[in-house]
């Protein structure tokens, strides 16, 4: 089929369920809807619940705040609200048949601890939802953990999640689940992003005071995401403050940072204008000489980094809203005297919210446009160089029957990929470009009956450049057992046609370069593959089982199957050699966790034993990032007058990763000159006889991190905070890589003390 064909199929599945009405609807109308704000900034309160008191009607609101209250019968109710850190709401509403009534509910910040409210809203997210291999993330989460350089940061906080791993604390990647960067799909406000993370991998992009939420699904994530066969990051920013000007200034031994927001105008209908801005800049390369002059051999910490973030937001009357954002992010690593690393990032977009006035559908889009740029310079060889740049649009309808929900739209992606190289060989330089659309269509039905969540969810995926079609069904089930014990499943098919410029057998590569649509491949056969679309499929099963009011146990069982999947050839020499060869991958793994939150005190604990290989032909070998046991705990306490201080500990144990050892060491001589090469006169270089692949292992790795944070409550709203830190605090020598050539063992931080001011407006 072409992709006129495609599309027009696309098209035709959308129109058929927007028309598409349940029977639900056919019944009685009454609906009360709407959105649950902060009544001091209005920015949204999510996954509340919102009920009529004395019945069973009643709802969680959603990533927008927005709930809707379907089909009660006729009559006079009350309203109630209840939300941890807010005071309750009860109001008087009157409905009528057939009549739908849209409101926004304010609720006011409340300094007195909701700690029974908290219990009983964390208690109906987990049994309203499916919640497999999921975890929402919210600034207050992130906070929890000891603020590194005096800024908590989501990539500190993601290095703690089950299942994930990662592999250094200098130009270290996150891999989640068995999956490499590349099989993640990461959106910011819809917008998708191809690198998150700063060379310093104690940073994201992503300002911690202008996030909303995040979703981070590690496995089986539903049809409205695609693209990837790992996992999906999505990172919602706030709207920012519609009632009154404020913002965040802070300055650390690391970077400083600022951020502002506020109302524009207000609208007399009711309506709002608010603006969001933050920047932030690095400069521990600078400070590193003076402060951590003993890190490396170099004297210094060679990173640095710039992140800007803008957003704007209309809102009207009835909730509905449209955003415009866009950002500015960059990072140098300089690797060596001779070598450096340089990335550039910057994107646009806009996205929206509707809620027609006579429909029970809330509609939502979002387009975005975003670059990534990035380049390695060395004086030993000639630069290599990165590009990826593209568009991606969707057009959403959600459709509300009470505690279900029917979910389904359309996606458009667009990019272009270029990869320039050198090969020694020949010493000539190959590139690889490629220009990529990809349309895919989704239908998620979220059916609440009894004790029972069942979310059977369908994804039609189309790559043009490929001529390839993915159907992929997917599946979510979720049990109430008890109020306590509750036992889930997710599973489905998943597909890509990016990979990346590295392979899965690279011990360290900061250059992460992407390429799309590759050809020129060589399957298991040593047979010839022209082109190839990457699959997975996707099995998590687990339990969830509360010990009491304040402590909640979480077990999930995975398997992930990549097949195909695409890899650099790292054996390629010669032109004529394929690129890329075609594996497979196998990632399997269970997960503990428990939870504790009570009062002023916090703490998680986490165990992941996990194994994750590739196989080519008879070959099978451990990635790089396969670490079989993984231990995070995380505790926080609060104390002193009105809580103001709070000490935070970290401490992570894992197994070491597998290395290729080295057998011995040779002259290579380059015969150029064929038979005629003088060998007793030409100098060869050093060549190296590796053992098996991955078949060693590095030793284990800990960490202790800790933190200390007071706060000072000043006139108004103003709050000044001091914060001390250590990273690595009894100093553990955690080796990142041993440097074959030179003899020469590279480790990871030392112990790093920081401190950190700001001052919140």
């Amino acid at each position: 089929m072409n992709m006129k064909g495609v599309f027009t199929l696309s098209i035709l599945f959308l129109l058929l369920f927007v028309s598409f009405r349940p029977q639900a609807q056919a019944q009685s109308k009454t609906e009360i809807r709407g959105f649950l704000l902060d009544k001091d900034n209005e920015e949204p309160i999510l996954f509340t619940n919102v009920y009529l008191k004395g019945t069973n009607y009643g709802v969680s609101t959603d990533i927008n705040g927005f709930f809707s209250i379907k089909n009660m019968p006729p009559g006079t109710y009350v309203l109630k609200v209840s939300s941890v850190g807010y005071d309750s709401l009860e109001e008087s509403i009157t409905v009528k048949q057939y009549q739908v009534i849209t409101k926004k509910i304010f609720l006011k910040p409340s300094s007195i601890e909701l700690g029974t409210v908290e219990i009983k809203g964390s208690k109906i997210a987990r049994t309203s939802t499916v919640n497999t291999a999921i975890t929402t993330v919210t600034p207050k989460d992130i906070q929890i953990i000891p603020s590194i350089g005096g800024e908590p940061d989501l990539a500190q906080y993601l290095q703690t999640l089950p299942g994930v791993v990662f592999t250094g604390d200098q130009g270290g990647q996150l891999y989640i689940r068995g999956g490499g960067p590349i099989q993640n799909l990461v959106l910011l406000d819809g917008m998708i992003i191809y690198n998150p993370f700063h060379s310093i991998g104690l940073f994201s992009v992503f300002d911690t005071d202008i996030i909303k939420n995040v979703d981070v699904y590690t496995a089986g994530f539903n049809a409205e995401y695609g693209g990837r066969t790992s996992a999906v990051l999505d990172v919602r920013t706030k709207d920012g403050n519609k009632k009154e000007t404020g913002g965040k200034i802070s300055v650390n031994t690391f970077n400083a940072k600022a951020n502002l927001e506020g109302p524009i105008k207000r609208s007399e209908n009711g309506g709002s204008n608010s603006y969001i801005l933050s920047a932030r800049t690095s400069y521990i390369d600078r400070t590193s000489p003076v402060l951590y002059n003993y890190a490396n051999a170099e004297g210094k910490i060679p990173f640095s980094f710039n992140d800007l973030y803008g957003k704007l937001t209309t809102a009207g009357a009835n909730g509905s809203k449209v955003s415009a954002f866009g950002f500015s992010f960059n990072d140098k690593a300089q690797l060596s005297e001779t070598s450096n690393i340089n990335w550039n990032s910057f994107g646009f977009g806009s996205s929206f919210i509707a809620i027609p006035g006579t429909s029970s559908t809330l509609i939502s889009g979002n387009f975005g446009y975003s670059r990534y740029d990035i380049g390695i310079k060395e004086e030993t060889a000639p630069d290599r160089t990165s590009s990826i740049d593209g568009f991606n649009f969707g057009l959403d309808f959600t459709y509300f029957i009470n505690k279900s929900e029917i979910k389904y739209g359309i996606h458009v992606i667009g990019n272009s990929t270029k990869f320039s190289s050198f090969v020694p060989s020949n010493r000539a330089t190959t590139e690889f470009i490629s220009n990529n659309t990809e349309i895919a269509a989704f239908f998620k039905y979220k059916y609440v009956v009894s004790r029972m969540i069942i979310e059977p969810s369908l994804r039609t995926h189309y790559y043009a450049t490929l001529g390839a079609i993915s159907l992929e069904p997917r599946l979510g089930v979720k049990y109430n057992y008890t109020d306590k014990l509750r036992f889930k499943f997710a599973g489905g098919l998943f597909s890509q046609n990016l990979i990346a410029t590295r392979s899965d057998r690279d011990v360290v590569n900061l250059f992460n370069g992407f390429i799309s649509s590759p050809d020129n491949l060589i399957d298991a056969n040593g047979k010839r593959v022209n082109q190839s679309l990457q699959g997975a499929l996707h099995l998590v099963a687990g339990t969830e089982f509360d010990l009491g009011d304040h402590v909640e146990l979480n077990v999930e069982g995975y398997i992930k199957s990549f097949n195909p999947l695409i890899n650099i050839n790292p054996d390629r020499v010669f032109p004529s050699d394929p690129d890329f060869v075609v594996e497979t991958g196998l990632a399997q793994g269970l997960d503990f966790s428990g939870k504790l939150e009570y009062k002023n005190y916090y703490a998680f604990l986490s165990y992941s034993l996990a194994r994750v290989d590739r196989t080519f032909g008879s070959n099978t070998y451990f990635t790089n990032f396969d670490r079989r046991h993984n231990i995070n705990a995380v505790g926080s306490y609060k104390f002193g007058k009105n809580a103001s201080w709070e000490f935070a500990v970290r401490w992570n144990l894992g197994s070491g990763f597998p290395f290729t050892q080295t057998q011995a060491f040779y002259q290579d001589v380059n015969f150029n000159n064929g038979i005629g090469t003088n060998v007793g006169s030409t100098n060869g270089n050093l060549g190296i006889l590796y053992g098996d692949l991955n078949g060693g292992r590095l030793p284990y790795y800990h960490r202790l991190d800790i933190s200390l944070d007071k706060k000072i409550k000043l006139k108004g709203k103003s709050v000044l905070e001091m914060n001390i830190g250590v990273i690595n605090a009894y100093d553990r020598r955690n080796l990142f890589y041993f440097d074959r050539v030179n003899f020469r063992r590279v480790n990871q931080l030392p112990i790093i003390p920081s401190a950190g001011l700001s001052y919140t407006f």
